[in-house]
């Protein structure tokens, strides 16, 4: 049986080489029928020796027809975005903000920005273990059996240098001619085309049968590796070991020191991304030091040592046919352009944003139009301008919507507001799906009640508010259209697990206006449960750390309706989490009640977003600039001098990591 078990792992390991030849090198050194025949080989062995069985195997990368649905899984480090730049002088500020922060040498690290789906590997002992979506950056879909499928992504590393376990991130994709060759063969069988190499590939990864995945001939790129025992302290370096474990890493990547550097990069690859095999829509500049990353930290949202820099959209001249309007969840009426479909970046374009009434006053539009069309950062269409020399003298003014186009309601508009509202929050039937919708999305109560399960609820008067769904019954719902009795119970059971979900993200699935994530998380802090925030006026909420009179003018009106009264008080009845847990409760302190605190610097005992979490537990309140108002400056290594010699100028008071960490203790 030892003489088995070397034959299959010496056929698995020369199949694992000819792979990496092929789709990471490029450089096949069998051909197609001798690489078949000797997978057939393993095949067979592996089929008469189940005992041998290996998921990482090359006979598993065509996928088995198994059909599962994806579990979601939290991501060890969350997966953030960056923040986007589409101008030079945008990069000489982000080049100027890291300078300043890190007041010492630095390299950029300069990579094209790859149009795919985000994707997380975990490698432990070499081998691939699991393979998880970006998602909400928190957590996303184990994908894990369709990634097996993609043969440039390697399933055993090659060498022995690598870490013990690691993660390294990257981007799946479909390459052009797959994705013009998929839109023909669907052509063919009448089926709808897929809109761009991006949307078909996304849509692949998701297959619930690995089969189907194998057969689209999917790629990817890393680019970034996460790990406690990473080979280097350079990122750059980093990617460079990853190509020798089997990685494929995209050879468009350059270390930069100065702007001149990045901007050569930059207007090379402008031009030359147009000859690449799969689609790209920027660049992504970082920090090449893993050290001076963490020192950088991040904002809320993004790093601060890395950014996008997006190409300029490409543009095209089509006539604007009529103008329709969209009414969302918070009542918010957004008009759109319906255009003569036009081909731009790769897809055809049928309907372009118009944002409010004074973008349309702004463009002078006229039904019939020769509009301008680009891709807002290559995603979103719009109208950036006219040409009114082809306008007819008799062509219809575009003139805003004074009524909801679907309930019939006179629309209003706050003063100093460029948006109209439909004031019919009760009975206008976009608000209330699009609030349904709202509070089932992931990053709220996470219920799989997606648009089209909503319309066809709403639709059979199953539900007409968010406390309603905690009324459905798996039975009366099985019995709509196109309905069966597994997808039933999803439902229903997803709706029973949302019972768990914690008070933040109750509170910013109720889709109060101008309370999003961010938001709800600090008044969950300030005010500890329901019905304390229910009587706190606008003076008590903009005492919040980032409450204004708008945001708090907002949840006041939202509390005194009636209507929402009574479905918080039928979600309470249903056991939604209306209060913060002990647990979190029990670590908050209010040992900086009434002080406001500026972080400036780079610390060495904690991150500066651990900083200021902790200045918000204590009860503190983080500031951006230093006033009068302030009360201490934590400083650490490298402040800047501005905020220094203000601060002495005011007299504020400068403590230091160790000072802070014992005024918390």
């Amino acid at each position: 049986m030892d003489q088995i078990k070397q034959q299959i792992d010496a056929l698995r390991e020369e199949l694992n080489k000819h792979n990496y030849d092929y789709y990471v090198l490029s450089t096949p050194t069998i051909s197609d029928f001798e690489f078949d025949k000797k997978l057939k080989k393993l095949s067979d062995l592996e089929t008469r020796y189940p005992e041998y069985f290996n998921p990482n195997s090359p006979t598993q990368r065509v996928g088995s027809d198994i059909n599962k649905s994806f579990k979601q899984v939290v991501h060890k480090y969350p997966m953030l975005s960056l923040g986007n730049t589409y101008t030079e002088s945008e990069v000489t500020d982000f080049y100027n903000r890291v300078q300043k922060g890190l007041n010492d040498d630095f390299e950029i690290v300069c990579e094209l920005k790859y149009d795919g789906t985000s994707i997380s590997l975990t490698y432990i002992d070499g081998e691939l273990t699991q393979a998880i979506t970006r998602g909400d950056g928190v957590q996303g879909d184990d994908v894990t059996a369709n990634v097996r499928t993609i043969r440039s992504i390697p399933l055993k590393l090659r060498g022995n240098d690598y870490p013990a376990e690691f993660e390294i991130r990257g981007e799946i994709l479909m390459p052009w001619s797959v994705f013009d060759e998929l839109n023909k063969e669907r052509a063919e069988q009448e089926e709808a085309l897929f809109a761009n190499p991006r949307n078909a590939g996304s849509g692949t990864l998701k297959q619930q049968d690995p089969k189907i995945v194998a057969s689209r001939k999917l790629d990817s790129y890393l680019y970034y590796m996460l790990g406690e025992n990473l080979p280097t302290d350079g990122h750059y370096e980093n990617l460079m070991k990853a190509k020798e474990w089997g990685f494929k890493i995209s050879g468009a990547m350059e270390k930069c020191r100065t702007l001149d550097d990045i901007f050569a990069f930059i207007h090379k690859w402008d031009i030359e991304r147009k000859n690449l095999p799969v689609a790209t829509d920027g660049i992504v500049l970082k920090v090449n030091s893993l050290t001076q990353q963490r020192n950088l930290g991040y904002t809320s949202k993004f790093p601060r040592w890395a950014i996008a820099f997006k190409f300029q959209a490409e543009k095209a001249v089509t006539t604007l046919e009529s103008v329709s309007y969209q009414v969302g969840r918070t009542g918010a009426v957004t008009p759109v352009a319906n255009l003569k479909p036009v081909k731009l970046s790769g897809t055809t374009v049928k309907r372009a944003s118009l944002y409010n009434e004074d973008y349309i006053n702004q463009l002078d539009l006229h039904i019939n139009d020769q509009v301008y069309v680009e891709k807002g950062g290559e995603i979103i269409p719009k109208i950036t301008g006219v040409d009114v020399a082809k306008r007819g003298i008799f062509d219809e003014k575009v003139i805003f919507t004074q009524i909801c186009p679907e309930c019939g309601t006179h629309l209003v508009k706050d003063e100093g507001e460029a948006v109209y509202y439909c004031p019919n929050e009760v009975a206008c039937p976009p608000q209330i799906k699009g609030r349904i919708e709202h509070f089932c999305t992931r990053k709220a109560m996470n219920i799989s009640c997606g648009p089209e399960t909503v319309e066809h609820l709403y639709n059979a008067n199953m539900v007409r508010n968010i406390a309603d769904l905690y009324t459905l019954r798996w039975q009366d719902v099985s019995r709509m259209e196109r309905w069966a009795e597994k997808s039933a119970k999803n439902l229903t059971d997803s709706i029973l697990n949302s019972k768990n979900v914690p008070y933040p993200r109750v509170l910013f699935a109720l889709g109060i206006r101008y309370v999003g994530e961010t938001v709800a998380k600090k008044l969950s802090m300030a005010f500890t449960s329901i019905d304390k925030l229910m009587v706190a006026s606008v003076e008590d909420l903009i005492q919040v750390d980032e409450i204004g009179d708008r945001i708090a003018e907002s949840i006041v009106k939202y509390f005194n309706d009636e209507n929402n009264l009574t479905v918080i008080n039928r979600l309470k009845e249903f056991g939604i989490q209306f209060e913060l847990s002990e647990d979190i409760i029990s670590k908050r302190t209010d040992k900086l009640t009434g002080l406001s605190i500026v972080i400036s610097g780079t610390f060495e005992k904690h991150s500066r977003d651990e900083y200021k979490a902790m200045i918000e537990q204590n009860g503190g309140k983080n500031s951006g600039s230093i006033s009068a108002k302030t009360n201490y400056v934590l400083a650490g290594d490298n402040m800047g001098p501005a905020k220094l010699e203000k601060a002495e100028k005011l007299g504020i008071t400068i403590i230091n990591e160790d000072a802070f960490l014992e005024m918390i203790k």
